[in-house]
């Protein structure tokens, strides 16, 4: 099957598969809804702004698992300040991500695909690296299954392009099979020794100017 009948296949599972999974899981993000609103009070979802296919600019949706913070200046607090017991239980459970099926029906994402990142870090993907972006951005990807957060950034992103260039349905089919036991484990939310994700754009502005040489 070519490559470009496979992509439009893929797109035709995504959509019917998020619609199927809205559907079932409605009432367990009715729940979750609840328990967000009496834990951090509105909004229950949020959205923030991703880098998608192309290197286009959509609104992700989440469920908020972080309260609301501000120091003097009226920025928010580095997520450790804002973090709850409610919140590692509740990011620990992957659930806050279930709104991206919205995304996923939408076409701004796939259920299978590099996990999209923050606007903030597109100017420190470098050269190759960029091919990431000729897919979708999934809900669970290649690097979810391989260490997810307790991976550096450097091999993170270079599983996405391995994806991208050897991507398959036969590959998405092992990968949604992978992440089960990962989300039943928990593996990986929150890179050691901090709450959530190391940043991208603050490991590669602490790299030496050798090491940025040579990656570019």
């Amino acid at each position: 099957m070519k490559r470009t009948t496979s992509l439009k296949l893929k797109r035709l599972q995504d959509a019917a598969g998020a619609l199927v999974l809205l559907v079932v899981l409605s009432p367990v993000m009715l729940i979750i809804a609840l328990l967000v609103w009496l834990n951090f009070g509105s909004p229950i979802i949020y959205s923030d702004p991703r880098v998608g296919r192309n290197a286009s600019v959509f609104r992700a949706y989440k469920f908020r698992s972080m309260r609301n913070a501000y120091d003097a200046n009226g920025k928010p607090l580095p997520d450790a300040q804002r973090m709850t017991n409610f919140s590692r239980k509740f990011r620990a459970t992957s659930l806050d991500e279930l709104p991206q099926l919205w995304n996923v029906l939408k076409g701004e994402m796939s259920l299978i695909g590099p996990r999209p990142i923050i606007t903030d870090y597109l100017p420190y993907v470098r050269g190759p690296e960029l091919k990431r972006l000729e897919m979708a951005p999934g809900i669970t990807g290649l690097s979810q299954v391989n260490g997810r957060n307790c991976l550096d950034w450097d091999s993170r992103l270079e599983m996405d392009v391995w994806y991208v260039e050897n991507w398959s349905l036969w590959l998405d089919i092992k990968i949604a099979i992978k992440t089960i036991p990962v989300w039943v484990k928990a593996q990986g939310v929150a890179t050691p020794g901090l709450e959530t994700s190391a940043r991208l754009d603050d490991a590669r502005r602490n790299e030496c100017p050798n090491d940025a040489a040579k990656a570019s």
